[in-house]
């Protein structure tokens, strides 16, 4: 006799389960509780085995032989089964490439390319190593095919496009193609008859998920899976996504504007701290090799506020322009915005600014902006930002050919930063004539021979407005 599905609440947020609705999720989410049914474990093994997808016995018995500890000087390294996207920005944030069977999650807003860059690193992949399969949810076959033509430069008969939310009716075809890379667009979107929950649930991405892990494993494949976001920017549906897959990507940018930034939240085959730099063209996504040229083509020299910074994204510095404006308050507190820098990180900067520089901010709303849309990670910037603040509030302006790195201490003095050789070479390569950076990193860079390039060590905050 079969068995029925049993109800169960499952948290959007978490994926916990619980046999009765609660408020309050174990993770701290209030009202994320949804009600869906699942299979028992022995009804779900049982059909997973009429379908052929069981695991194979633990001993004796027929089915597939089970797998055979392998000596690890034996296993091949990821670097030896990387494929090449044919993108360098995409190859870069990857890690050097897709790793075969691998998953990876790609999100960002609606129209802002996670369909442009897939589809034109596909058609590369399906020029140099065989047949793709682009699986849509959400499009048409008639759209994907108007986007190619827009988008890539030449198809060829490898590209195999699928209209088609079943996921075993995906397995089912991937099995039988045997794909090179396979695009799932998008995870929300599809469902597995074994379980009677709507699509984009936690049991149904759950087991979509677990399905195309499966196929991308066992065949040796790696697939793309497209998912949605929030308003808020954050991944839509359930987290549980997240930890299924092995690389997460994520797409930001303002529609209205052509920068594109591609960056890794999670990467097991990789490192987190690339970005990739694309621009929004008609006909697709381009790189930007000089990233840092795009984000100081607009910067004035002797404009008040404005200072050029520097960070070290990766395996490569980029030079960025911060600016800053002071205005009086006029009702309540000042206020402190901004974009680009941690509110806390800025409300630190400026208490050292008012202690140690005698700057007074008491009666002065503060907005800082990183121009560009970059989110700077680390705290090389802190420098800049203070002089950029000193710059408006003094009515002071700034030279387009100083640029400033360090991080600030709460007693005013300057700590060190890393990579700053390869910063300050790429500074001269810009074109800046100084280089405002703390008195140790300055140090250590006596000996760099650079022509036409000051390198002005400071050693407190007080020295380096006396500097600048």
């Amino acid at each position: 006799m079969a068995k029925k599905a049993k109800t169960v609440f499952v948290c959007q947020e978490c994926g916990y389960e619980s046999a009765k609705w609660q408020g309050q999720c174990i993770c701290g989410a209030w009202n994320s509780m949804v009600e869906e049914k699942v299979l028992p474990a022995a009804a779900a093994d049982d059909k997973r085995r009429r379908s052929g997808n069981a695991a194979a016995p633990a001993s004796g018995g027929g089915g597939k032989e089970r797998n055979r500890p392998s000596r690890l000087t034996e296993v091949k390294s990821g670097n030896y089964t990387r494929m090449d996207t044919g993108i360098g920005e995409l190859n870069r944030v990857l890690g050097g490439g897709m790793v075969k069977g691998s998953l990876t999650l790609i999100s960002g807003e609606p129209g802002i390319g996670k369909s442009t860059i897939i589809i034109q690193a596909a058609s590369n992949i399906a020029k140099q190593y065989g047949r793709v399969l682009y699986v849509s949810g959400e499009e048409s076959e008639d759209q994907i095919k108007m986007r190619a033509d827009r988008v890539c430069r030449e198809l060829t008969d490898d590209m195999f496009i699928l209209s088609e939310t079943n996921m075993e009716n995906i397995s089912a075809i991937a099995e039988e193609l045997k794909p090179k890379f396979v695009i799932i667009d998008s995870i929300q979107t599809m469902y597995t008859s074994d379980l009677e929950s709507a699509p984009g649930s936690v049991s149904q991405v759950r087991a979509c998920g677990n399905e195309l892990m499966r196929v991308g494993k066992t065949y040796n494949i790696p697939i793309f899976i497209v998912a949605h976001v929030t308003k808020s920017g954050e991944l839509a549906g359930p987290k549980i996504v997240e930890h299924l897959v092995d690389c997460v990507l994520h797409f930001t940018g303002e529609r209205n504007q052509e920068l594109r930034i591609l960056r890794a939240f999670k990467n097991r085959f990789g490192t987190t701290s690339e970005i990739g730099a694309f621009e929004m063209a008609e006909e697709g996504l381009i790189e930007i090799e000089n990233l840092s040229k795009s984000f100081l083509e607009g910067m004035e020299d002797g404009a008040e506020g404005s200072m050029a910074a520097a960070v070290y994204e990766g395996t490569r510095p980029l030079l960025l322009e911060v600016q800053a404006l002071a205005a009086p308050t006029s009702v309540g507190f000042a206020r402190r915005s901004a974009i680009g820098v941690e509110l806390s990180r800025l409300n630190m900067i400026l208490a050292v600014l008012e202690r140690k520089a005698g700057l007074s901010l008491i009666n002065q709303d503060i907005y800082v902006n990183i121009v560009g849309g970059l989110k700077p990670e680390g705290t090389s910037v802190d420098l800049a930002v203070a002089l950029a603040i000193y710059s408006t509030c003094k009515g002071q302006p700034c030279s387009g050919r100083t640029l400033a790195l360090g991080e600030i201490g709460l007693t005013g003095d300057l700590r060190s930063v890393q990579n700053s050789e390869k910063i300050v070479r790429e500074a001269a390569r810009m074109g800046f004539e100084r280089v405002i950076l703390p008195e140790k990193n300055a140090e250590k860079l006596k000996e760099l021979s650079l022509k036409g390039i000051r390198l002005m060590g400071v050693r407190h905050i007080t020295d380096a407005i006396g500097e600048f």
